[in-house]
This record gives structure tokens, C-alpha cells and sequence, in this order.
């Protein structure tokens, strides 16, 4: 059975684990990471945790595509989709646990 783990997941385990933290604090300091996050992708850069992986942008042109109900052509615009590099120490640990 997968688990699902959203944000307040997050935030409420991470409180949970720490002995001098309140979920209220826990709370701020994730949404300010995820918002530097943002901040930083949305001018281009890149963001990287050691061990754990990378985000960054891959750029896409325009392109010229088919709707498929009618098969008119349109225009699809250029933009950038985030995207995540797992970093060594993380694909190690997942492998290991699908070897099990």
C-alpha cells in the first residue's frame, strides 16, 4: 500500500519528531523553503539538496500540435516545466528498499 503524504502531513510529522518545535513554527519554516523554492525557480536558477536532488527548469518551444477530437492544428506556446533530478543518495535508498 503506497502512503500519500501531502504538506500538513509533513509539517504535523515533522512537529511530531521534534521535541522543541511547535507545529505552528514547523508550519513557517516549510512554507518559507517551498516559497525560496519557488522564488528561485521562477528566475531561472536552480535549486539543489545534496543527497537528496535537484530542481530546475527544462525549456520547451512552441510547437505546432493537433487537437485530437477535431485534428485542427494549433499553436502551442514555449514554457518552462520544472523538474526534479533525484540525487544519488536518494535513488540508492529507494533502490535498496524495492531489493527487499
Amino acid at each position: 500500500m503506497q502512503a500519500i503524504i501531502n504538506k500538513s502531513d509533513l509539517i504535523e510529522n515533522l512537529a511530531a519528531d521534534s521535541d522543541n518545535l511547535d507545529e505552528h513554527t514547523v508550519d513557517e519554516a516549510v512554507r518559507l523553503i517551498l516559497a525560496m523554492m519557488i522564488d528561485e525557480l521562477s528566475y531561472d536558477g536552480r535549486v539543489e539538496i545534496r543527497g537528496f536532488g535537484s530542481f530546475c527548469l527544462h525549456h520547451r518551444e512552441a510547437r505546432q500540435a493537433r487537437n485530437p477530437r477535431t485534428g485542427e492544428a494549433v499553436t502551442v506556446e514555449a514554457k518552462a516545466v520544472p523538474f526534479f533530478k533525484p540525487g544519488k543518495a536518494l535513488r540508492e535508498s529507494v533502490n535498496a528498499m524495492n531489493d527487499e
